[in-house]
């Protein structure tokens, strides 16, 4: 197994991978990097937890949408204020439980 150390919003971080997929995982990187450091432009300096947690959901959202899947369940006429409370509130209590493990 190898490992290799990508940067995200300015930090390193080691990323274990298998063999010959170093290539792939930096890009992949560079990938989140940006969204990470689009939604940080967007909502300001939030924590890198909220940052991640929110730019994880973008990318899943896309994902479904690229599979053909409902991008949400929740309604068009949905506002992007109620969704950034809701991420708000999910990245909070993430937080909540890492700090006491």
């Amino acid at each position: 197994m190898a490992t290799v150390t990508v940067e995200v919003n300015g930090r390193p971080y080691a990323v274990g991978c298998a063999d010959g997929q170093e290539d792939r995982v930096r890009a992949l990187a560079r990938q989140f990097d940006a969204q990470v450091r689009a939604v940080a432009d967007s909502v300001g300096n939030v924590g890198d937890l909220r940052l991640f947690l929110m730019s994880a959901l973008i990318l899943a959202d896309e994902l479904q949408e690229a599979r053909g899947g409902k991008a949400s369940a929740a309604p068009a006429a949905a506002s992007s204020d109620g969704v950034a409370e809701a991420l708000n509130a999910v990245a909070a209590r993430i937080e909540k439980i890492a700090q006491s493990v």
